[in-house]
């Protein structure tokens, strides 16, 4: 039996605004008592985020309608979704000996292949900075919510130019497409988080209740992976180029992600800049679950900062793609 709910505009933006200041008032009484704290920093870092907090509540209750058409269509197909999602896993392979086995061999090569250059050939040469964890588990660590992350984007992008025959029938919610290809993404990551528990057991890190958290960042990753697949599957259809812009910019952002180095080792000033980039926050997340034993909360601005921009993004893609979605049928 489905489950209906319906909560009118004046629920929705309430609830919105309950959860914003609720929000704020927790970011107002953290106190970090780190020894590396600044009280001004602390302060400063206070008034931006209940700024933006501020600001995101404004706009939601200006453009309630924008902003909740696509979470909306996206429960009422929730069922869809999920079918669409496992049978574009399984045709993705379809004809194929092996199957879904190609899909795990490749990142599993690229592991390898880092870790025997970087560890093995060149490992007297290079300061890491990992500590006393192994390099191949931190490597690891790193690497698989990045595989996820860059196929979940490429697929999702391109959702639309790949359905382009359910995008022109006019019955059909496009706005199930970039789910179902990102669904189908984790269909393959939930594999590599196995991988990952294994190696990290044969260094005798074992799952603790600390590696729940897998399940925590993960949810971040896909919504935040989600949210932007909204604009860039919008916006290549009228800008075919944006696939090769996005897979450069994918390059690009391997090596600006604390992926095969330690952003430990970096002076103050970088460390801010360079978690500027959310997917640092993910990256540094999924090692703090699997050996670093640290809860997602102990990074407490870190959090707020991932969530409000996510959040941000997630409204940007959802008008996009309601302004846009009319032409569609047109271009393909």
């Amino acid at each position: 039996m489905g489950v209906s709910v319906k909560i009118s505009k004046k629920g929705g933006i309430a609830i919105f605004s309950l959860l914003g200041l609720a929000l704020a008032v927790i970011i107002i009484v953290h106190e970090n008592t780190g020894p590396a704290a600044d009280p001004q920093q602390e302060l400063i870092k206070k008034v931006i985020s209940c700024a933006v907090i501020l600001a995101a509540c404004i706009i939601f209750a200006r453009w309630y309608e924008k902003f909740t058409t696509l979470p909306v269509e996206l429960f009422q197909n929730r069922h869809l979704i999920w079918k669409l999602a496992k049978n574009d896993f399984k045709k993705r392979y379809a004809g194929s000996y092996m199957g879904a086995v190609w899909a795990m061999i490749q990142p599993v090569v690229t592991v390898a292949m880092y870790y025997i250059v970087f560890d093995k050939i060149m490992g007297n040469g290079i300061n890491r900075g990992t500590g006393d964890v192994p390099f191949v588990l931190f490597l690891t660590a790193g690497l698989v919510p990045w595989f996820y992350f860059s196929e979940a984007l490429n697929n999702g992008t391109n959702a639309m130019l790949e359905y382009n025959y359910l995008v022109k029938k006019v019955v059909f919610k496009i706005s199930v497409l970039p789910i179902i290809k990102i669904i189908a993404a984790t269909f393959i990551h939930v594999f590599f988080i196995c991988v990952l528990l294994v190696v990290a057991s044969i260094y005798g890190y074992y799952p603790t209740v600390y590696t729940v958290q897998i399940f925590y960042y993960s949810a971040c990753l896909f919504i935040f992976v989600l949210a932007l697949c909204y604009t860039t599957c919008s916006v290549v259809v009228f800008f075919k180029d944006l696939s090769q812009i996005i897979n450069i910019a994918l390059q690009i952002g391997m090596w600006a992600t604390p992926i095969l180095w330690n952003i430990d080792g970096l002076s103050e000033g970088w460390v801010i800049f360079l978690k500027l980039n959310p997917l640092v926050y993910i990256v540094n997340g999924y090692r703090s679950a699997v050996y670093e034993r640290e809860w997602f909360f102990t990074d407490f601005f870190s959090t707020m900062y991932f969530w409000i921009i996510t959040v941000i993004l997630f409204g940007i893609g959802g008008a996009v793609f309601r302004r846009l979605k009319v032409h569609f049928a047109d271009v393909l």
